[in-house]
C-alpha cells in the first residue's frame, strides 16, 4: 500500500466541472470530488465488473432535527449513507452517474432516516458498517485544524496524516484544507491504495483533469501534470 495526496485548487475544480452533465451543474465541491475519486478509485482496482460497490460519505445531520437537538449536545450526530452500484456500471457510466449516486445518498439523511438508524444500533447491538469494497469519504475543511498554534506561527498543515486510516488500510479518505506551491487554496485528499491501482489512479486522474481543461476551452498552453506527493 502506498500514500499520496492529491490536491485540487480552483483550476482543478474547474476542470472537473467542465465534465458534468448540464442538469447537475448545481452541485457541490465535495459532491463532486467525491464522485470522481470514488469512480476513478474503482477503476483503479481493477474489480470483477457484477462486484457491488459503495460509497459512504458523513453527513452532519444536526440542522435534520425539529424540535433542534438540545443546546450544549456535543455528541455525534451524523449518519454514513451509502451509495450502491456494481463496479462496471461505475466504471463505465459517465462521471454523471457517480454524481448522482453521491447526491441521492447525501440527500436521503433526514430526521426519519436518523431516528430509523439509531434503531436501527439498539436493535442489533451497534453493527459496524461493511469493509467489503466500501470507501469513505468525510469533508473535515471546516473543522478548524489548520487555525492550531502551537506557537510556533502559522500551520503549513492541519489534518489527517495519512489516508486510509483505521482497521482496514486504504478504505477512508478525509478531504482537508491546503495551499499548493503557488499559494493558492484548495483541497487535499490523502488517498492509499495498492502500489499498481496507485499508478493507474493517477493515470486516469490527470486523463480527466486535460480533458475536463480542454472542454473548458482554455488556451492552449503546456500544462502542468497532476501531481502527488508522498505524505
Amino acid at each position: 500500500m502506498v500514500q499520496r495526496s492529491f490536491f485540487f485548487g480552483p483550476d482543478e475544480v474547474a476542470a472537473l466541472r467542465n465534465l458534468v452533465p448540464p442538469h447537475l451543474t448545481w452541485c457541490s465541491t465535495f459532491e463532486l470530488l467525491t464522485a470522481v475519486v470514488w469512480r476513478t478509485r474503482t477503476m483503479s482496482l481493477k474489480l470483477d465488473p457484477a462486484e457491488e460497490v459503495r460509497i459512504m460519505n458523513i453527513v452532519n445531520a444536526r440542522h435534520k432535527f425539529n424540535p433542534p437537538l438540545p443546546k450544549g449536545y456535543y455528541g455525534n450526530a451524523i449518519a454514513y449513507p451509502a451509495a450502491l452500484t456494481s463496479a462496471g456500471e461505475l466504471c463505465a457510466n459517465h462521471i454523471g452517474f457517480a454524481l448522482q449516486l453521491v447526491k441521492k445518498a447525501k440527500n436521503e439523511v433526514t430526521e426519519e432516516y436518523m431516528k430509523s438508524v439509531a434503531d436501527l444500533m439498539v436493535l442489533n447491538n451497534r453493527p459496524h458498517f461493511t469493509f467489503v469494497r466500501s470507501y469513505l469519504v468525510s469533508d473535515v475543511t471546516r473543522a478548524g485544524f489548520e487555525t492550531v498554534d502551537f506557537g510556533w506561527g502559522e500551520a503549513a498543515y492541519g489534518g489527517p496524516a495519512k489516508g486510509g486510516a483505521g482497521v482496514i488500510p486504504g478504505i477512508a479518505s478525509f478531504y482537508v484544507l491546503a495551499k499548493n506551491k503557488k499559494g493558492e487554496k484548495g483541497i487535499t485528499i490523502p488517498v492509499c491504495l495498492p502500489t499498481e491501482a496507485m499508478d493507474v489512479f493517477v493515470k486516469e486522474m490527470n486523463g480527466l483533469l486535460e480533458t475536463g481543461r480542454l472542454a473548458g476551452e482554455t488556451p492552449k498552453k503546456k500544462t502542468t501534470p497532476f501531481i502527488t506527493s508522498a505524505l
